[in-house]
């Protein structure tokens, strides 16, 4: 019989046929063996199994059945045992292959439950029948035939889904760990796809606590490969996704490559972050912050592109005279001795400037003050009352619209539907 490469883990099932046993794993050449076996069949192994195996695993043991035909009983004592013996062993998802030629239809069962986590493959030798394709495999005088798949193939079918549901819930760690997890455990032609998707949800995990360049290297690797992948079909719903990453990837680029002070995308980036809490995340009082900071970020913008002013270091002689002795006695920062124009003062500056922006914002003053002074008395704000999302979503229409910014000019994660 054929050598494979080395395995790390093999669990033989086992009855009374020796001679298949033998001949599985020495083609497996398993690190690490267990037999699954009713009691009386102990003595069969260690006569006719162990004195023929070419290379002794470095660990091995058993695990022993009351009942071989009851699968709820196989279950419960298999339960209880393997998967702390897998664990104790350092076997990890995709390490291990199920040898079911010598169980019973209730041991089959019940070692593909328990052994479903971290098992890749499931071998068996089989009955050869003339006329079949492949050539027979002697075991002993009999003709047998190598049958093996892989129940991940179709299990990943479900499982993705549910990775790609965590994806859509703004739980990006989740999906990406379990992406990871199915592409341990599919076969080999799938991993790539499989991995391109945990990258992909890694990268947004990235890009939603603002690491852009991280965020940006994982969306092109996953891009490429998610390309790749739809040129062979790939999973349902994968073309319609992809001009949507292609163009967050886009948007990535300009944000990271962008070399002003003051970055135009950010501003874009920092709203849209903002609706994501709100209507993914469910979580106002963040979606609050961030909004505020958005604000800010549209302020800054415009005085710096257009005057030349960085609000994080104010010269006072920049401001209009107005607002210079303000800005003298008021905006020294006490631990770096810079002046440093607060989220109002910026406006002002703007509005005796002249600057639409800043006229825009005190016309809307009326509507935005009890917003803002609801933002303030926010639990995360300097409160102690929860913000409520319609206060958010107030502000956020009003900061929109003194931005002149609509939804279809920020960037919008995609929707994964697999």
């Amino acid at each position: 019989m054929a050598h494979e490469q080395p395995t790390k883990a093999l669990v033989v099932a086992f009855t009374d046929d020796a001679a298949a046993a033998v001949s599985v794993i020495n083609r497996l050449q398993p690190e690490a063996l267990c037999f699954v076996l009713p009691e009386s069949a102990k003595a069969l192994v260690e006569s006719a199994v162990q004195p023929h195996i070419e290379h002794m695993p470095r660990r091995w043991d058993w695990v022993t059945l009351a009942d071989t035909v009851d699968v709820a009983a196989c279950h419960h004592a298999l339960a209880g045992v393997l998967p702390d013996l897998l664990k104790a062993w350092d076997v990890h998802s995709g390490d291990l292959v199920l040898d079911l030629t010598g169980a019973t239809p209730a041991m089959a069962g019940a070692l593909t439950l328990v052994t479903l986590p971290t098992s890749s493959r499931t071998v068996a030798l089989l009955p050869w029948i003339e006329g079949q394709e492949s050539e027979p495999i002697m075991v002993g005088s009999r003709p047998m035939r190598w049958a093996q798949g892989n129940l991940w193939d179709d299990v990943a079918l479900v499982s993705r889904h549910e990775a790609a549901e965590l994806f859509n819930r703004g739980m990006y760690s989740a999906s990406a760990r379990l992406f990871r997890e199915i592409e341990t455990r599919v076969s080999g032609g799938q991993k790539p796809t499989y991995r391109a998707f945990a990258d992909l949800a890694e990268g947004y995990e990235f890009w939603e606590r603002f690491h852009y360049r991280q965020a940006w290297d994982k969306l092109k690797t996953a891009t490429k490969a998610l390309e790749m992948a739809s040129l062979w079909g790939g999973p349902p719903g994968l073309k319609a996704v992809l001009p949507g990453i292609k163009a967050n990837a886009g948007f990535l680029e300009r944000l990271v490559l962008d070399p002003a002070a003051v970055k135009d995308s950010l501003c874009l980036d920092l709203l849209a972050h903002v609706s994501r809490r709100l209507h993914v995340g469910h979580d106002p009082e963040s979606a609050m912050i961030v909004l505020m900071r958005a604000l800010e970020s549209f302020a800054q913008r415009e005085l710096f592109k257009q005057y030349k002013i960085k609000t994080w270091d104010v010269q006072p002689e920049q401001l209009p005279q107005a607002l210079q002795e303000a800005c003298r006695m008021s905006w020294l920062d006490d631990v770096d001795g810079k002046y440093k124009a607060p989220l109002q003062g910026q406006f002002r500056v703007l509005a005796a400037l002249g600057d639409p922006l800043g006229q825009a914002f005190l016309r809307e003053w009326p509507t935005m003050k009890p917003l803002l002074d609801a933002a303030n008395h926010g639990v995360l704000g300097h409160g102690f009352e929860p913000v409520k999302s319609e206060r958010v979503q107030q502000l956020y229409d009003v900061v929109a619209k003194l931005a002149g910014v609509t939804e279809s000019s920020l960037p919008k994660f995609p929707t994964l539907a697999l």
